[in-house]
């Protein structure tokens, strides 16, 4: 028996589950803990806001694969971070949150006039996969290894543990027997396994299908299923379409690859395929929930759907062979039993289809990058994504934040590298990009990152360009700069005088309702917080200005001036707005 507090019987479980970085701001009610993190192997990054430590912690889990943690002080502190808790739930980041609370005798129920106290774990349950309080050491260990069974359990999601503070600071005394003990001895550690008659089956169905397609979600990348997703889409000869969250599970210079730029190729295709092999994907709203005109009818188009949750089987559209399996080892399960048929007559018959496809896909490029004619200056947003094609590498992890320019990057960016893109395409979150930047460079110091942000998402957490600094985080931050909500802009001006906006570009100011910002100056911001700074408004600077960023040995940020009226008209802007309607079929 030996004495600890609360903190550092935290610490040593994080430790032993391979813990390596903790996310959040420090704070005296959870000294216990964050003082003893660095004894256990365990670094601290701080950030300048809790909200962003959720998103460092949520990027940190996607880039590796591993658990994120982030930290919130009592009060204040968990307030700040519910938005992150939102989003990175929403976008189904594994990521543990632990957070002090007031101490016994003021916490649950509320004592009345207590100070920076609410009911956080009651708050946050609706809002992430589980929420529970520690109100004894004793019962610490067993509710934190609950965290961590929930957090590797079904859908990636948030988890939350809140521990008052003369829990978490208190000394104690501890059994060895209840505190050193594996993980593989109180969870789960084998991924689920399709039974050998499902697979069969699946590949049944797969071969018998005259136009099998692959949709692939974001479980793909969440169960590091992106090598076996390609041999299975190349022994079918079956083209892949992908969720946004999903996007990166593969090259899109692949012939099997239907990336999601090429909406009529991709709504094609769907309608065409008679078969749908549905890989970690809920098929949601962005996927137009799998209806008509959008998809195939549901009576003419089988389903094979496999994924973790079962909650989330046929759950938006019908399936014929419901698989609770981990992807990863389906997808190889799979590969095993195709691999051991003759498919040489299906795949010859397919391959003329996809051979159609490729050539579409070609078309739907070249039409696009038509603007990328438009040169000069302002700088037309078209060339952001594809200027950073140029100059940085194909392992880069490119992250996206904002409306229209997140709609340009996406557009004008081609995925090389699975694993290789960040965003909140589930939750539109603005202003998580410069946090998710810090934490992908964390994750992965051996590549670059680089975040294309517009100037109002970039405005939610400029701070954290200091964080970048202070901790020698090398993110290159690129910021569409059109002083203006874009999109809620765009949206606005069409409301109140289409023809004006289609005939003459937009509004006047006095016709608009308090849509545009007054001017910053980006690059100098950086410069003060001790970032390198640089100010580009030609496109024929851009490929520059950008080679400068990459070499300047530290973080960097690139302020871009677009143009203000092109900037609106973002290509399938009008396709995004008809994705949230709900379609007839």
């Amino acid at each position: 028996m030996r004495s600890k507090n609360g903190g550092e019987h935290i610490a040593q479980l994080l430790a032993a589950e391979g813990v390596d970085v903790v996310f959040g701001i420090i704070d005296g009610s959870y000294f216990g803990l964050y003082s003893q993190l660095g004894h256990h192997g365990i670094r601290l990054i701080t950030p300048r806001h809790e909200t962003t430590a959720l998103h460092m912690a949520g990027a940190y889990a996607r880039i590796t694969g591993k658990l994120g943690v982030a930290i919130a002080s009592n009060g204040p502190g968990v307030a700040n971070a519910l938005p992150g808790v939102a989003v990175e739930n929403g976008e189904g980041n594994r990521v543990l949150l632990i957070t002090s609370w007031r101490r016994h005798g003021i916490v649950g129920p509320d004592r009345g006039g207590a100070y920076q106290y609410f009911d956080q774990p009651a708050v946050i349950r609706p809002m992430a996969k589980w929420s529970e309080a520690a109100l004894s050491f004793e019962r610490l260990p067993e509710l934190m290894r609950q965290a961590f069974r929930r957090s590797w359990r079904g859908r990636p999601g948030v988890v939350h543990l809140t521990v008052p503070e003369d829990i978490m600071n208190g000394q104690f005394e501890v059994n060895p027997m209840y505190v050193d003990v594996e993980p593989q001895r109180y969870r789960r550690m084998a991924p689920l396994d399709a039974s050998k008659e499902l697979v069969e089956r699946a590949a049944d169905l797969l071969i018998e299908a005259e136009h099998p397609l692959i949709h692939a979600g974001s479980g793909v990348l969440h169960g590091r299923a992106t090598d076996e997703l390609l041999r299975v889409a190349t022994l079918l000869e079956a083209p892949v379409t992908t969720s946004w969250a999903g996007r990166d599970v593969i090259d899109e210079r692949n012939r099997l690859a239907l990336p999601m730029w090429a909406t009529d190729l991709v709504n094609h295709a769907r309608n065409e395929s008679d078969l749908i092999l549905a890989l970690g994907s809920r098929i949601g709203e962005t996927d137009w929930w799998g209806k008509a005109p959008y998809w195939r009818r549901a009576l003419e188009q089988r389903m094979i759907q496999v994924d973790v949750d079962e909650e989330m089987l046929g759950v938006n559209k019908p399936v014929d062979l419901a698989i609770v399996a981990d992807v990863k080892t389906f997808l190889a399960q799979l590969a095993e039993v195709l691999a051991g048929r003759d498919l040489a007559s299906r795949r010859t018959t397919r391959a003329h289809r996809v051979d159609q496809y490729v050539q579409s896909r070609s078309d739907a490029r070249q039409t696009l990058d038509v603007a990328l004619a438009t040169i000069g200056s302002p700088l037309h947003s078209s060339h952001l994504a594809s200027a950073c094609q140029e100059v940085f590498d194909d392992d880069t992890v490119l992250v996206i934040d904002g409306g229209n320019t997140a709609v340009w990057a996406n557009l004008y960016h081609e995925v090389r590298r699975p694993h290789s893109m960040l965003s909140t395409y589930k939750f539109g979150m603005l202003g998580a990009g410069v946090a998710q930047a810090l934490g992908a460079s964390i994750a992965a110091p051996d590549r670059r990152v680089v975040c294309i942000t517009g100037d109002g998402a970039f405005g939610f957490h400029p701070q954290e360009i200091e964080t970048a600094v202070r901790y020698k985080v090398p993110i290159v931050v690129i910021i569409a700069v059109d002083r203006a909500w874009g999109m809620v802009k765009v949206n606005q001006e069409f409301a109140l005088n289409s023809d004006k906006l289609l005939l003459e570009g937009g509004l006047s100011d006095e016709e608009l309702i308090n849509t545009d910002f007054g001017e910053i100056r980006y690059d100098l911001m950086a410069e003060s917080m001790g970032a390198f700074g640089i100010r580009v408004s030609d496109a024929g600077e851009l490929r520059s200005a950008l080679q400068k960023a990459r070499d300047c040995g530290g973080p960097a940020v690139v302020h871009v001036d677009v143009d203000r009226t092109a900037h609106k008209f973002a290509p399938s802007l009008l396709t995004f707005k008809e994705m949230h309607q709900e379609p007839a079929g």
